[in-house]
């Protein structure tokens, strides 16, 4: 203990010789002119002198311990000019405003000594003739991200709008430097308005040894002073940060890669996101890192988060890094769940290695090597790379038949397709895995001709090859736009013309209303006014399941009730867009008896880049030490599975004794049928929308999107608390239970009579739902309602009004016919479907 101690007041010393060595004001040079000393009161400027002195105590770079008494001495004296004296050896720049708030700069006596990758605190004396209080904002074009090419919605999505990223069109190795005014408690974000002040800048250079640069100062558009008295250039003298060399080990002790996230106590994120390459994401917080890498560090204490993907509890610590040739930090990483245990291995069926919000200078996107990084260190069993439009050529080299030669035992990734960006993409994207083949018939390996404009076609040319295929971010384009569907339903229904809907034009027209006639004609005057339409719809977007016709005008699961009645498609994607209309198209489709199954995906990083693996599906292959992809696709496409955000689980799902995925359960006669379900929530989640954790003004109709359009960037967890678990079939709640969010194994039991065919699966809004278990009496198909046939068959018909004119001409009488047999088979199926709940 003894010796401990003695090596922790060591680090603690070498680490504030190491901050007091690098602080610029440190050491003194000759100075060609001395700053001015400028008359202004005392006591203001004694207050901010203050702040400066906490601040830079709170940065980890107190003032020079040398001058200290005699500034301490100053302040309690108040005076200004002892002040200026004291401060002004110290300062790198003065910044000077004349009274049109004209800025101009030039050098301060303090010597520029920065630390290689850290953030080094410099102080600025501010000469203020024109009271201004704005924010001073400090450049340099030796700033500024090392990449381009993230596109202009990525960085609205990740709010990053404001850092401009997208302004910037080729990318510059030469940009090693940051500028920052630091405006945090307790300096102030804005200039004080006093004829003089001082603040603080931080500089950050990511290499070390001499270089030069230019810091230009302004209060905002058009006051930099004319020719060039606000630039200044200064030589920077950068000493090498520490290799930090990090011991990496799993919860059971074997060796692993796993995210890291280091931040100082200014909150600043290491190595700072500007100067990322790939492996490491500039629009990702936190690094990936294997056992015995390295990440560059300078000197100083920080605080690290660490996990491995949401099945890993979030561990933070403090940590030290002294001014050594090396330093050495071990990590030991903490399970609160293993679906492995139970057989179930999880994936992110979409991915992307190109495109959005990754940039395409220096290179088009990044390499399977970068990207299996993300994978492993999300701790995904599955990652499924999709070649898309952008970087098409250079990203499909990447594809092979088989996995990517760098996936492991339990960590497998393979490179294949999503049609977006060409072909199909109007009818909706698609994500196409287990290719073997990716090059369509007449494309000539291009993604510029020979696709198909529907989607059909690609999905039976995927599952010719053994391929499994499905619609991704489903939502997109199923969005209820209360005000565009009143207006459609008044003009096919309202004959005379009168702006009011009366039961018998809702009769003949025979279309379906949002809700029921009796919910919808809230005045009960026997009409349907154009507000009452509106309400309604309004009333449906926040149900599930629900009968408003959505928009049909995106690319999401848009052209799958027609590939679905023609046995071409797999599955729906779920948790990475608005839950309720996810769920809503699949819960329609399974009432009309189609084998349609749910898997889980990300679309990383488009719709979000945080992490991969934000949406998942954990497929049941029984306990084993390796999987083999195509075994995991066929059981995804079976439905053997549950989607889940990772900080849900249902380990256990069965009725009468069968579980998703499996033959379905066969009753001679109605009965009630035993359900057993085992479910587990993480004793802490993140606080976004994605969890349901966050209510956003639309209120619970986007509920479970990961877009961070309307989601906090924070990583704020929220402890314990209940989750609602619940059992449905045919899309309705039968029974619930609340559950604690507390880490443990529940155990759940109902008994439900069946009196028809149906489908039953268990859900937690919008955390999590398994696939549905099938319960045939006397072997009759499933075929629930007439509605939810005219609901998937009013869907076509809208889409094929959308987007027609997008499907080329020559391939519109193929698409016109299949379109017309979806249709049929959803006449037969509602006039095999009890009439159920009229809405009339």
């Amino acid at each position: 203990m003894q010796v401990e101690a003695i090596q922790r007041s060591l680090s603690c010393w070498l680490l504030l010789s190491s901050l007091l060595l690098c602080w610029p004001g440190h050491v003194r040079v000759e100075a060609a002119e001395a700053l001015p000393v400028v008359p202004t009161a005392g006591q203001p400027l004694a207050a901010n002198v203050q702040r400066v002195l906490d601040a830079l105590e709170f940065l980890g770079a107190p003032w020079p311990a040398a001058s200290a008494a005699e500034v301490r001495a100053a302040i309690a004296a108040q005076g200004a000019a002892r002040l200026q004296e004291l401060l002004d050896a110290q300062a790198l720049f003065l910044v000077e405003l004349n009274p049109e708030s004209r800025v101009k700069a030039r050098r301060g006596p303090a010597r520029a000594i920065l630390q290689q990758a850290g953030f080094t605190p410099v102080l600025l004396k501010i000469v203020n003739h024109s009271t201004v209080t704005k924010e001073l904002r400090l450049s340099s074009p030796q700033a500024g991200p090392v990449y381009a090419g993230m596109t202009p919605l990525s960085a609205q999505r990740m709010q990053r709008g404001p850092l401009r990223e997208t302004e910037v069109k080729t990318a510059d190795a030469h940009r090693f430097l940051e500028v920052e005014w630091y405006g945090r408690s307790p300096m102030t974000p804005e200039l004080s308005g006093a004829e003089v002040e001082y603040a603080l800048a931080l500089l950050y250079s990511s290499e070390p040894g001499q270089h030069e640069a230019t810091v230009a100062f302004d209060v905002g558009l058009g006051t930099p002073d004319l020719g060039f008295r606000a630039d200044v250039p200064v030589l920077l003298e950068v000493q090498p940060a520490v290799p930090v060399h990090l011991r990496v080990r799993d919860h059971d002790g074997k060796p692993t890669t796993a995210a890291f996230t280091f931040r100082d106590a200014a909150g600043h994120v290491f190595p700072p996101q500007a100067k990322r390459l790939a492996p490491d994401f500039y629009f990702q917080p936190q690094v990936y890192r294997a056992d015995g890498e390295q990440i560059l560090l300078p000197p100083g204490q920080f605080q690290v988060e660490y996990h491995r993907g949401p099945e890993y509890r979030l561990l933070r610590k403090e940590v030290l890094v002294p001014r050594a040739p090396r330093a050495d930090l071990e990590f030991r990483l903490e399970r609160w769940f293993n679906a492995a245990d139970y057989g179930f291995f999880c994936g992110d069926h979409h991915i992307h290695g190109a495109g959005c919000a990754h940039y395409t200078s220096p290179t088009e996107g990044v390499t399977p090597r970068d990207m299996f990084r993300q994978v492993i260190g999300e701790g995904l069993n599955v990652g499924c790379v999709l070649t898309w439009g952008p970087c098409f050529d250079y990203q499909r080299r990447f594809f092979r038949p088989s996995t990517d030669q760098l996936s492991e035992a339990l960590t497998l990734m393979k490179y294949d397709l999503e049609i977006s960006g060409f072909g199909s993409e109007a009818l909706g994207h698609v994500c196409l895995l287990n290719l073997r083949d990716q090059t369509y018939p007449g494309s000539d390996g291009t993604k510029a001709r020979g696709w198909p404009t529907w989607t059909l076609p690609v999905l039976r040319w995927a599952k010719a090859q053994g391929g499994v295929t499905g619609y991704a971010h489903a939502a997109s384009g199923l969005e209820i736009n209360s005000q565009s569907a009143t207006r459609r339903l008044l003009t096919r229904l309202d004959r005379d013309g009168d702006g009011l809907l009366s039961r018998a034009e809702a009769l003949a027209g025979k279309l379906l209303l949002p809700v029921r006639w009796s919910e919808a004609d809230t005045d009960r005057d026997g009409f349907l006014s154009e507000a009452e339409l509106w309400a309604a719809h309004e009333l449906a977007a926040e149900r599930l399941p629900n009968f408003a016709i959505p928009e049909m005008n995106g690319v999401g699961a848009m052209e799958i009730g027609v590939t679905v009645a023609a046995g071409a498609c797999d599955f729906i994607s779920a948790m990475d867009t608005a839950r309720i209309q996810e769920w809503n198209m699949w819960y329609h489709l399974l009432n009309c008896g189609f084998a349609l199954k749910v898997s889980g995906e990300t679309d990383f990083p488009c719709m979000s880049g945080e992490r991969v693996g934000q949406g998942r599906v954990y497929v049941q292959l029984g306990r084993r030490q390796q999987i083999e992809f195509t075994a995991w696709c066929q059981a995804l496409a079976l439905g053997r599975s549950y989607v889940s955000d990772g900080f849900a689980h249902a380990p256990l799902f069965t009725v009468q004794g069968v579980a998703p995925g499996y033959e379905p359960v066969r009753l001679p006669v109605a009965a009630e049928v035993e359900i057993r379900a085992q479910v587990i929530f993480a004793p802490a989640t993140p606080r976004t929308v994605a969890q349901g954790l966050v209510t956003v003004p639309n209120g619970r109709r986007l509920t479970g999107d990961s877009v961070t359009l309307h989601g906090p960037r924070r990583r704020e967890l929220a402890s314990g608390g209940d989750r609602l678990v619940e059992l449905v079939m045919n899309g309705n709640v039968v029974s619930s239970n609340s559950v604690p969010a507390d880490g443990q194994l529940h155990e759940l039991r109902w008994r439900v009579p069946v009196r028809r065919s149906s489908w039953v699966a268990l859900r937690q809004f919008p955390q999590l739902h398994t696939n549905p278990v099938n319960v045939l009496l006397e072997d009759a198909p499933i075929h629930v309602s007439q509605a939810s046939a005219r609901w998937v068959a009013e869907t076509i018909e809208r889409l094929w009004e959308q987007r027609r004119e997008r499907i080329a001409e020559n391939e519109r009488a193929a698409a016109r016919q299949a379109y017309d047999e979806a249709l049929t088979k959803l006449w037969l199926i509602r006039d095999a479907s009890p009439a159920g709940e009229t809405q009339y």
